[in-house]
């Protein structure tokens, strides 16, 4: 393969006479050859398992190799500051849009006023955020002159704004601004916007809730940064406070969108809204203005019939009146078009802001002034009539037809003013008519009055029922006289009939006589065609309800049996969990009965096929760090990347039946402690295979982190409430219960005694649980600490719960902090903040260095611990960026000799390995075809060669190293393909005993289906199974 040698190196193949620096020449010569053929075989390797095209790679001006870390820092730091710079200029453009569009609203001085000066607030807190982006980043964010902090518009508003006089509202000079100014330029803007909320509510016609929440939202947030920031004070160039104020535009961000979309709805819909309404009601003064204007005129033309009658009390009573009303009149025209002109006026003060008679005035009196003119006028009508001598049908026409018309007008004008009084009362809540059906009932319900409604009601109730009785009374009695007359009438006709017919039998049988026979039918008595008529007696109303309930319950019975039967027939099948409940007992009840005793359920055993695992380029020539690399370093790498590339899965044990929450190695390198959300720790024996060594019950509740003592002698597990001490041979010694909630623990140095982290307290404990020290933050909840090798200060990591004024966010992330206290002293020596949700924190063997670890998608960061003047500070040092955006598993840890190398695993299973003093990205291990999830990692920094173990969501642990057949590398002899290739073979799950024999194990809500699922498996797999009790593990229980 040819290889391409840079000029540097060229250069450095100069002949040199003397024979030693001959020699030292050719082996760095070689030793820089090595490692750039290493580099190009791993960039040839990746390039293979991913290919990705040019144009998805970030482009950087000054950089003709591959990007380095710092140089993708300064690129993903300016994109988020050019992101905030435009919303802070689509925010000022909606304001100077939303000033332009409230000018033709009538009282929008001050909306105008308060955009102008919130348009300047954030003018200058965009100046200070870009001055801290080019201490940031200095090489992609430019700095801007203090002259162009203010656009024109803006200086020209503010000079017309000094020549008509000082404002009331306080600008800062922009000369005055510096970093330090950040606490009060985020309240001022807290100030600004409430001012231009209040301005933009004092429009009744339009309220906008969307502008009111994002506005308030944003204003709560700007005054809980404002206050949090306070306590850095005098720390706003340190780079740690830098980045932090730095993250916050990506969430001041989020307000200034959702503000600017608001706007641009209001200016679309609210300002039209409000011009229609203040334009509706100057209608209403024009026209008044008219109406006063024509009724004066009327009165000033009737005037002229009366002015000259000077004698007589009735003639001076007419001119009286109508002069009076003329008055009246003139005024509702003028105080209407008073009225007019205000309402439309720019610089008219807000309704709330003018005294109650002014307002009063100017609104009411217009038409008050026309309701009297109108009264005046009739009253005075109605006395010309009488005083001009007129026909006495007139007069009384004209004073009956005006009284009329003044009690309807005197009614209409009660009830508007009551109207008004009810809306100003109950704030719209309740109409006058309901306010007058209240007051009804409540006068109903006085004694007095209620017997004076209801008596004579009654009293007339009764004596209709009585008169309706004796009429029905009268009505039988007069249907009881018909029926017996008909009847006798009846027997009467028979009687005479009979005769009639033997008289006509003996005239026909002797007599010459002829006697005429009646031609006409019998007649029917009223009796029988009533009854013939009718279906049969009427039956009584309580009969007729009687039948109909019984046939409607019998009706009602039937339909509810229908629906029972059918509801029976038509039940639904069986959901599928409880088809997966008895598929599951099916499957146990076979498996015990093919098995003569109960035996545990594990996982399937899983054969994986070993191979290749593909990474990311390590980083190429000077991509490792900013500097040139020196020869060192560059020996160190290349010795690195080839065992790392060398790591695989070589073990895969069954270890838990759920989740692994958390694993981690002894000191000594001779064990491995595993928890799970399965309610047990598994202790494993290191070797060739790891052995399970011994089982731990945690009856009580689920584990969530292992400890092993600096000796490696004593292992502690963390349980929700308390804490375990166990020796290496599972003897659990002691249970320390704590009776609150245990985020995390750590060692003492020395292995006396521990550090629980409870809240906002971190308690120093004996093996025995007895209390030592107590250290308190104020405010705070932590998560996790450090403690240094000489036990003076402990690094802590936690999450602000208030701020010092006691303010807490609205909807932005609450601050979180990394603390450095003196634990002598008990005082916090340096707080950096940060915004992402920091969980742990890791101080390397020499105490100078310390890995933060986040959760999702933020990076771990390495913080560097310096002593100034025997005070801690602490400052960023690095950012383990990885190539694409990863959703991290766990904490991160150091790795390798001396811990040189940072590790960190991701949730889909990949795992990412840096140079701890580079940065530089050396291993990415991708997702691997074994199955599971990864949940945490763990390094064993006390055997060679590198042995590390992951955890998954499947109860698995993974033993990652180099495989025994596997070629050693010389770095200076090696050949670009001596390592490229690798042999393929099984690492079988070796399984482990399982505490519960029967009965299944319950991880955590999160992994409820993939645990019935593979417990199915399970099941389905272990049918007929057996399992020696010869191969199990001694069980230690409390």
């Amino acid at each position: 393969m040819g290889r391409g040698i840079s000029p540097a190196v060229e250069a450095t193949a100069v002949p040199n006479t003397d024979p030693l620096a001959d020699a030292g020449h050719s082996k760095r010569k070689q030793t820089l050859l090595s490692l750039l053929d290493a580099l190009h075989e791993l960039t040839k390797d990746d390039d293979f398992a991913s290919p990705v095209s040019n144009n998805d790679r970030p482009s950087f001006e000054d950089d003709r190799d591959v990007p380095t870390v710092d140089e993708h820092l300064q690129k993903v730091g300016a994109d988020v500051f050019k992101k905030f710079e435009r919303r802070m200029t689509n925010l000022d453009r909606e304001l100077r849009n939303f000033a332009n569009a409230a000018r033709q609203l009538g009282s929008s001085v001050g909306i105008l006023s308060s955009s102008v000066h919130l348009r300047e607030r954030l003018a200058q807190l965009l100046w200070l955020f870009r001055e801290n982006a080019a201490d940031l980043f200095p090489r992609k964010v430019k700095r801007q002159p203090r002259e162009s902090l203010v656009d024109t518009a803006l200086q020209a508003a503010l000079r017309r704004k000094r020549h008509k006089g000082p404002s009331h509202v306080v600008n800062p000079t922009v000369d005055d601004l510096d970093p330090e100014d950040f606490p009060d330029q985020m309240r001022s803007l807290a100030h600004d916007v409430m001012t231009f909320l209040d301005c933009l509510n004092e429009f009744p016609e339009f309220s906008d809730e969307a502008v009111n929440a994002s506005i308030q939202s944003l204003e709560c947030d700007l005054k809980y940064w404002a206050s949090c920031l306070k306590a850095y004070e005098g720390q706003f160039r340190y780079p740690a406070v830098q980045r932090y104020l730095h993250d916050l535009t990506s969430e001041m961000g989020e307000h200034l969108d959702i503000i600017t979309g608001s706007l641009s709805v209001f200016i679309e819909i609210g300002v039209p809204t409000i011009r229609f309404a203040q334009e509706h009601a100057s209608q209403n003064l024009l026209n008044l203005s008219t109406v006063a204007t024509f009724f004066s005129a009327v009165t000033a033309t009737t005037m002229q019939f009366s002015y000259n009658m000077t004698e007589g009390t009735l003639a001076k009573a007419v001119n009286c009146f109508w002069f009076i009303s003329l008055v009246f009149s003139i005024q509702a025209a003028v105080n209407s078009l008073l009225g007019l002109t205000w309402k439309q006026a720019m610089y008219r003060s807000p309704g709330h802001r003018v005294p109650w008679w002014v307002h009063i005035w100017i609104k009411r009196s217009p038409l008050v002034f026309l309701v009297a003119s109108v009264a005046c006028f009739s009253m005075g009508l109605v006395l010309f009539g009488y005083s001009s001598g007129q026909d006495r049908v007139t007069t009384t026409l004209t004073s009956v037809f005006s009284a009329f018309s003044c009690i309807g007008l005197a009614a209409v004008s009660t009830w508007f003013i009551s109207e008004r009084m009810i809306f100003t009362k109950h704030q719209g809540q309740k109409w006058l008519a309901d306010v007058l059906s209240e007051a009804k009932v409540e006068l109903c319900s006085v004694p007095g009055i209620k017997w004076i409604i209801y008596e004579p009601r009654a009293l007339a109730w009764r004596t209709g029922r009585h008169v309706r009785e004796a009429g029905q009374w009268m009505v039988r009695q007069f249907r009881i006289a018909s029926d017996s007359v008909s009847r006798m009438s009846t027997r009467t006709l028979r009687r005479v009939s009979t005769m009639s017919t033997a008289i006509e039998k003996d005239q026909e049988d002797g007599t010459t006589e002829t006697l005429a026979s009646p031609q006409s039918p019998e007649p029917i008595s009223p009796l029988r065609m009533r009854q013939s008529n009718s279906t049969g007696p009427l039956l009584p109303i309580a009969e007729v309800r009687s039948s109909n309930f019984g046939s409607s319950d019998n009706l009602e019975m039937a339909t509810t049996m229908s629906d029972a039967s059918t509801a029976a027939q038509n039940a639904p099948p069986p959901s599928g969990k409880a088809r997966f409940v008895h598929a599951v007992h099916s499957v146990m009840m076979m498996r015990q009965a093919a098995s003569p005793m109960p035996f545990g359920l594990s996982l399937p055993p899983h054969t994986p096929t070993r191979r290749r695992t593909s990474s990311i380029d390590g980083p190429r020539g000077r991509s490792m760090s900013a500097e040139p690399i020196g020869m060192m370093r560059a020996s160190r790498v290349a010795a690195l990347v080839p065992k790392l590339k060398a790591l695989e899965t070589t073990q895969d044990l069954a270890a838990h039946q759920a989740l692994v929450r958390h694993l981690q190695f002894s000191p000594n390198g001779k064990f491995l402690a595993t928890s799970s959300w399965d309610r047990t720790s598994v202790i494993f024996r290191v070797g060739e295979p790891f052995t399970a060594h011994r089982i731990l019950a945690q009856p009580q509740g689920f584990v969530g982190q292992v400890a092993w003592s600096p000796n490696g002698t004593i292992l502690l597990t963390k349980l929700n409430r308390g804490v375990k001490v166990w020796n290496e041979d599972g003897v659990c010694k002691k249970t320390i219960d704590r009776r609150k909630n245990v985020q995390s623990i750590a060692w003492l140095p020395g292995g006396e005694g521990f550090l629980s982290v409870e809240g906002s307290d971190v308690v120093k404990l004996d093996l025995n649980g007895q209390v030592l020290d107590t250290y308190h933050f104020d405010r705070m909840v932590l998560h996790d600490v450090a403690v240094t090798q000489d036990c003076q200060r402990m690094l802590c990591v936690g999450t602000l719960m208030a701020s010092r004024d006691g303010l807490h966010p609205s909807k932005s992330r609450a601050e979180k902090q990394i603390i450095a206290f003196n634990m002598e002293k008990k005082e916090i020596e340096n707080r950096v903040p940060v915004l992402h949700d920091v969980r742990d924190i890791t101080l390397a063997h020499d105490d100078q260095v310390a890995l933060v670890s986040y959760e999702n998608k933020a990076p771990p960061q390495l913080w560097k611990l310096d002593l100034f003047k025997d005070t801690a500070r602490l400052s960023l040092r690095h950012t383990y960026m990885p190539k694409v955006t990863v959703d991290f598993a766990g904490p991160s840890y150091f790795g390798g000799k001396n811990d040189q190398l940072v590790l960190c695993a991701g949730k889909a299973g990949d795992i990412h390995i840096w140079d701890r003093e580079s940065a530089a990205l050396l291993h990415h291990v991708r997702a691997q075809a074994l199955g599971g999830d990864l949940t945490c990692i763990a390094w064993n920094a006390a055997v060679e060669p590198f042995v590390f173990a992951t955890g998954s969501h499947d109860g698995g642990v993974r033993i990652w190293t180099t495989p025994p057949n596997y070629p050693t590398i010389n770095v200076t002899e090696s050949t670009p393909g001596s390592y490229a290739n690798s042999t393929n073979g099984n690492t079988p799950r070796t399984g482990t005993p399982s505490l519960f024999d029967t009965e299944q194990q319950t991880s955590s809500p999160e992994q409820q289906d993939f645990t019935s699922e593979q417990f199915l498996q399970a099941a389905a797999q272990n049918v007929g199974a057996s399992t020696r009790l010869g191969e199990r593990k001694a069980v230690t229980f409390e």
